[in-house]
Order: C-alpha cells, then sequence, then structure tokens
C-alpha cells in the first residue's frame, strides 16, 4: 500500500476506504507546519508505520521549503532522536 498525499495530511486506508495509518501537519504560518496527530491502526502497530508517516511528513514539509515543529509526542521525539530541528511550542 501507499500513501494518499493531501495538503495537510498523509494517509493509508484498507480496499474498503477505513482509515489505518494518518499524520497531520497543519500550516501554522508561512513556511512553518506542525506534526500534531500520527495515528497508525492496531493491526500495524510495530511494524515501523508511525516512522513511515512521520519521515514523509518531514520529507514533505522540507519538499515545501518549510520549518516543521511537533505537538504530537510521537513526532517531537521522533525529531529529537533524528536530529530534526524543532522549532515547537
Amino acid at each position: 500500500m501507499e500513501f494518499r498525499y493531501e495538503d495537510e495530511r498523509i494517509y493509508q486506508t484498507d480496499g474498503e476506504g477505513r482509515l489505518l495509518a494518518e499524520v497531520t501537519f497543519p500550516q501554522l504560518t508561512p513556511g512553518e507546519y506542525c506534526i500534531d496527530h500520527t495515528f497508525v491502526d492496531p493491526a500495524l502497530r510495530g511494524q515501523g508505520m508511525a516512522d513511515k508517516l512521520v519521515r514523509a511528513a518531514v520529507d514533505e514539509i522540507g519538499r515545501r521549503g518549510g520549518r516543521v515543529r511537533a505537538t504530537c509526542s510521537y513526532a517531537a521525539a521522533w525529531l529529537a532522536r533524528h536530529g530534526e530541528k524543532d522549532t515547537g511550542p
């Protein structure tokens, strides 16, 4: 399965359209995005899905030339582990 991309959201659904994984990153100010939510369905947990979601969001924000911050606890820890700059709260 591949991720689907929207302006402030990356997600994955199953064949029936049920949400399996999601990360949201609203734009707070021009060029500043905040990863505020990460969700992984229990059936996919333990498979690195949250890591892939946050990485995809950080890559997408970087592609846009934006800065990343996080209020989602998973994303904030991910940013710290990967040496990404978090200009967060």
